[in-house]
């Protein structure tokens, strides 16, 4: 039985703990998701517990090499679950886990790049950007320049930001369009742009929390580069808050398609977004014009989380209703990036690509309410 007393990042945490075990573990960017989210939560509550937890699980993957992991595909996504690693690394020192951080870094060396100098998001999708990508190499990418490698490296970190930003943000909306091909060549890529057709709620949350996680390590002298990634951040503010619904302060799928048939509330996309906007708040990197109502936004979108899409059961466990499992864009069957694509994916319970984002805006909810924020 969960202690109903706890938060609700820990009994979120402690639910997931109870779920997930040992054979499920996976050298996954959904599994890394939750995995760091419970380790912060550690690191701000001083219980050693939760940290020792996620590092007994990470130890069934770091051994002399990393299990699970396929650099051949030069796959951002598999970035992702480094990044705990330089918790794990700072914390108990062994090795292993630099060793780590460093074989994925060597991905980063030769991820193969657009002639814009963007990363493909995967090697099975040239010439490709995706949003999510941001989030999956953006933060690594920083934290290693910070702790290890040679500042003029931040210059390529935030440079990938721009990029995406400039080929994919719509100009009457002011949103991100989920992918762009240099290439020209999906069937989903609009043949001016390269685009893709719409703004999938899940994938702006990546960019968003790549946005503030990435200005954690950009030093402050760096001053060019941290306005640049901020000033971004800001651009993305008013758009949030256009798009969100006024009644239960949640996100569609669809972003700019609320109330449109089969069109839902999307949970993950929803707890990114209050993670981003209570962040950005709390860093002070959030322009005083949008501040306000920002934390209106984000208080009322967590209400709305809580009041529509969590659940408990007889064992006092969380469960987090309502987020999409998976989408994505071309692949074997064709994604193409349509309202009835994005649509028509399943959608289910304690998805870690929801429950992840949940506990870090969980976290920051509650350092906004104690800091009066």
């Amino acid at each position: 039985m969960i202690d109903r007393t706890k938060s609700l990042a820990e009994r979120m945490a402690l639910s997931v703990m109870q779920r997930y075990t040992a054979d499920q573990v996976q050298w996954h960017y959904e599994h890394g998701l939750v995995l760091q989210s419970i380790f912060i939560l550690g690191e701000q509550t001083g219980e050693a517990a939760y940290c020792q937890w996620v590092k007994a699980l990470y130890d069934l993957k770091i051994t002399h090499t990393i299990e699970g992991y396929r650099e051949d595909e030069y796959n951002l996504d598999q970035i992702n679950p480094g990044k705990t690693l330089f918790r794990l690394y700072k914390t108990y020192g062994e090795g292993r886990y630099r060793a780590a951080i460093e074989r994925l870094r060597a991905q980063l060396r030769s991820q193969p790049r657009t002639q814009t100098q963007g990363f493909w998001h995967k090697k099975i999708y040239p010439f490709q950007m995706w949003l999510d990508g941001l989030y999956m190499q953006g933060p690594f990418y920083a934290q290693y320049t910070a702790e290890f490698g040679d500042e003029a490296d931040f210059a390529d970190v935030v440079h990938q930001f721009v990029l995406m930003e400039s080929q994919a943000r719509d100009p009457k909306t002011g949103l991100l369009y989920h992918a762009w091909d240099e290439s020209r060549k999906q069937l989903w890529a609009d043949p001016e742009t390269g685009c893709s057709p719409h703004f999938w709620g899940r994938a702006l949350g990546w960019y968003c929390m790549a946005l503030v996680d990435t200005l954690d390590y950009i030093p402050e002298t760096r001053a060019k580069d941290r306005d640049t990634l901020r000033a971004i951040a800001n651009r993305l503010v008013p758009p949030l808050l256009a798009y969100q619904d006024p009644q239960n302060g949640l996100w569609y799928q669809v972003v700019d398609h609320g109330g449109r048939d089969k069109n839902y509330h999307e949970s993950s996309a929803s707890a990114m977004f209050v993670y981003f906007l209570l962040k950005l708040i709390r860093t002070g990197m959030i322009g005083a014009v949008h501040r306000d109502a920002a934390r209106e936004a984000a208080f009322k979108a967590y209400g709305g989380l809580i009041e529509r899409m969590i659940t408990e059961d007889a064992a006092g466990e969380l469960h987090l209703e309502g987020i999409c499992k998976v989408a994505g864009l071309g692949g074997i069957p064709y994604r193409d990036g349509s309202y009835a694509y994005y649509v028509r994916e399943p959608v289910g319970a304690d998805d870690f690509k929801g429950v992840g984002p949940f506990i870090l805006a969980s976290l920051e909810q509650a350092r906004s309410t104690a800091s009066g924020h």
